[in-house]
């Protein structure tokens, strides 16, 4: 979704729709990648990081695709989900985060 936002914001999309090997998430995309499947795919700079087995050629701006975010909100109210909440704002596991390519706001 992203990776097709960013596309269509480069007016690239319409180019490269035909050739594209649309997967069911972004994990199936580096999965082709790392087998030789592909030549080229649009993942998560995190997701490639993981990967020994690929290399990040390039990177889409910020502005060419909506903000990716991944909110945490609790569904249940109880001390241990509060708690839990609490442990993701904390300074280790923000530190960890932040290992990982991701950023904190």
């Amino acid at each position: 979704m992203y990776g097709k936002n960013a596309m269509v914001h480069l007016e690239l999309w319409d180019a490269v729709a035909e050739k594209t090997a649309r997967t069911k998430d972004v994990r199936a995309a580096l999965v082709l990648v790392e087998r030789g499947k592909c030549l080229l795919g649009q993942v998560y700079a995190t997701d490639a990081a993981i990967s020994g087995k690929v290399r990040v050629v390039g990177h889409f701006h910020e502005d060419s695709h909506p903000p990716i975010v991944y909110p945490a909100a609790l569904v249940k109210q109880s001390p241990a989900a509060w708690s839990f909440l609490d442990f993701l704002q904390s300074e280790p596991a923000v530190r960890v985060f932040e290992k990982y390519g991701f950023s904190v706001h």
